[in-house]
């Protein structure tokens, strides 16, 4: 098995020999420290073009045409390809490494989140931009790296494909959030829509899917690795971006297909669904900065369903990375809330029109 050290931000590409990593630590601007899981790296050899943008390729259990999906990318021009193996084992990654040398192979040892897998990326890629897609999405016909750095290079955290599926129907990845009123006060879910203009505003990417500017993931934090359920992982990506101006849209110009049922978002509320409201939701504007609020803290107590000491322990710990980044923030999420419903008649209300 090949690999080249650290091929992504080194210019070295005449090592053949494969190299295991051992947890890191990488210190993203936001202020908290994201652990690197233990993985071993296959091949990689060889750079595929030179546009400045490579493909991340997330890995789901089943078998799948990787070699067509291979020959597409290379294809489409990107320059490398890192493909996020995942832990189980892989018995054709010695033969794929040596027919595709300009695939990096990130074999797990530990099984971790798709926020994780994508912050690994990005901590081992070094170009500017990254193009995020699953192994059992098709590319559509047309799909061409260089356009889309010329496009969209340096114009937003994230942009987001459309996809369809084999019938060519546009599915439903433009999420918008909405603020239910109940009898506890009130809650922030999401709506679901497909994609009717370009450049349409969604408050994360859909299934981690998209175009990156590493630069802007890096600043940002990328994804929360604290935060495992992959509902509220992308809730917390989505709204920290939002509140710390950052853009995540949509675009037509790049398609996908997907032949897979979807399967529908699971919002329950547990351990994550706490983190994410303390970073959040619950912190509120003051003038120019956030703050997290101490009379928050009976309510957090009552609903987390934690002892006293273990509760005020996890309040206090996001109080201060709240306070640590509040020059960060830029609104709250209540006012971004209001702000995007206010955007959203406008725009339905002259489709009417």
């Amino acid at each position: 098995m090949s690999i080249t050290p650290s091929i992504f931000n080194s210019q070295n590409t005449s090592s053949n020999l494969s190299k295991e990593h051992r947890s890191n630590d990488v210190r993203f601007s936001s202020g908290w420290k994201s652990t690197l899981p233990s993985y071993t790296a296959v091949g990689g050899s060889e750079r595929a073009a030179s546009t400045g943008l490579s493909a991340v390729l997330l890995n789901r259990e089943g078998r799948f045409p990787r070699r067509t999906l291979f020959e597409g990318l290379k294809k489409a021009g990107f320059d490398y390809i890192l493909s996020i193996e995942g832990t189980q084992e892989r018995y054709d990654v010695e033969e794929l490494s040596g027919h595709f040398p300009f695939v990096r192979f990130i074999l797990l040892h530990e099984k971790i989140t798709p926020g994780e897998s994508i912050n690994l990326a990005a901590a081992e890629l070094g170009g500017p931009y990254f193009f995020v897609l699953w192994n059992d999405y098709r590319l559509f016909n047309g799909i061409n790296a260089s356009k889309m750095t010329e496009y969209f290079g340096g114009r937003r955290l994230c942009t987001v494909p459309t996809v369809q599926n084999s019938q060519f129907e546009i599915l439903h990845t433009i999420a918008s959030p909405v603020y239910y009123k109940n009898t506890r006060g009130g809650t922030i879910k999401t709506f679901p829509e497909a994609p009717v203009r370009e450049n349409q505003s969604t408050l994360y990417p859909h299934d981690w899917l998209g175009f990156y500017d590493k630069e802007r993931f890096l600043r940002l934090g990328g994804f929360d690795r604290e935060i495992i359920h992959p509902y509220w992982q992308l809730m917390d990506f989505g709204f920290r971006s939002y509140l710390w101006d950052e853009e995540i849209r949509s675009t037509q110009m790049i398609r996908l297909i997907h032949d897979s049922a979807s399967q529908p978002e699971d919002s329950t509320t547990e351990g994550s669904y706490r983190l994410f409201y303390l970073k959040n939701l619950a912190p509120e504007w003051r003038s120019d900065h956030a703050y997290l609020p101490l009379r928050c803290f009976p309510g957090f107590l009552a609903k987390s369903g934690w002892d006293l000491p273990s509760a005020w322990i996890e309040f206090s710990r996001e109080r201060r990375w709240v306070l640590d980044n509040r020059n960060r923030f830029r609104r709250d999420a209540r006012t971004m809330t209001e702000l995007w419903e206010h955007s959203r008649e406008e725009q339905h209300s002259g489709a009417v029109t």
